[in-house]
């Protein structure tokens, strides 16, 4: 579906890409990893059509920049940083719909899918939104139409667990029928996520490796944090990924979305000295339990 061949860019003296070589098909879903000015948004804005470059870059046989249209037509793109938009967020639903042939409803329903109340921020201008809610928006523009290429760049970056695991669920409906490129420099912010790891360094690729595909991108785990004492810190954070205390501030229960367990864990390693114990257990029947995590109190 995707290939790039010997694609090379260059900025004055500055070679961001060097012969690049890849390929992707239905149903891959790639984390692009590298440092910043690893050459990954170079590479997606080749994609996209963006940029002039060396080499081949084709969608299903069609140049980027020659069938800039029909390519874009088919892909969905979720920027890292939002653009500053001050038109109405109505009015930009509505002109994004108009340009990919789709329907304003679709996108306002992601909108409501994703927690965001459309009708409350519809005559705001999108430049004065909330870094979730600008999120949330593009990624409805971006899911909100018939597209089999998704093209996000840290999609999930501004979203609360809530809202990322719905998200991730609105992948998981496409992961069969669709191309998944996501952009990080964090591998664990999208490691479950993937069935594909391909690593930038200095505009080369240094890596493509098939990763197991075993984690339900829609799945959730039920956990439960052991204390060795209650922490009015400790509470405000767990607070946040809507876990209730159900012994005294020092058992704490909830739920995790399954691609979130790593970035769950990076949270709880802030508290390591406070942690007396955590288990997950997966809610799908059938599912055999994450073995319990005992930490010295």
């Amino acid at each position: 579906m995707i290939r790039f061949e010997q694609v090379a860019k260059q900025f004055r003296r500055n070679r961001v890409l060097q012969g690049i070589d890849l390929a992707f098909g239905r149903g891959d879903r790639v984390a692009l990893v590298g440092s910043n000015g690893a050459g990954k948004t170079t590479l997606i804005r080749c994609l996209l059509g963006e940029y002039v470059c060396q080499g081949t870059v084709e969608v299903d046989g069609r140049d980027p920049r020659l069938h800039r249209e029909e390519v874009l037509a088919r892909v969905g793109f979720v920027p890292q940083l939002p653009p500053p938009l001050k038109m109405p967020v109505g009015q930009l639903i509505r002109f994004a719909a108009s340009v990919c042939g789709s329907e304003s409803g679709r996108m306002k329903a992601m909108c409501h899918r994703l927690g965001l109340d459309f009708d409350r921020v519809r005559r705001q201008p999108f430049n004065r939104l909330s870094g979730g809610q600008k999120q949330k928006i593009l990624i409805s523009v971006a899911l909100g139409r018939d597209s089999d290429i998704l093209v996000m760049d840290e999609p999930a970056a501004n979203l609360d667990p809530e809202a990322r695991h719905i998200f991730f669920g609105l992948l998981a409906e496409r992961q069969d029928n669709a191309v998944m490129l996501i952009s990080s420099h964090r591998l664990d912010e999208v490691a479950a996520l993937v069935n594909r790891v391909i690593e930038l360094d200095q505009g080369k690729v240094v890596l493509d490796d098939r990763v197991a595909d075993a984690v339900d991108i829609a799945g959730l785990l039920r956990c439960r944090v052991r204390l060795v004492r209650s922490e009015d810190a400790f509470a405000h954070t767990i607070r946040e990924w809507g876990f209730h205390d159900v012994g005294d501030g020092v058992i704490w229960e909830g739920t995790v979305s399954g691609p979130d367990r790593l970035r769950f864990l990076g949270v709880l390693s802030r508290y390591a000295g406070l942690i007396n114990g955590v288990e997950m257990q997966d809610t799908a029947s059938g599912k055999a339990p994450v073995p319990p995590l005992e930490l010295p109190g």
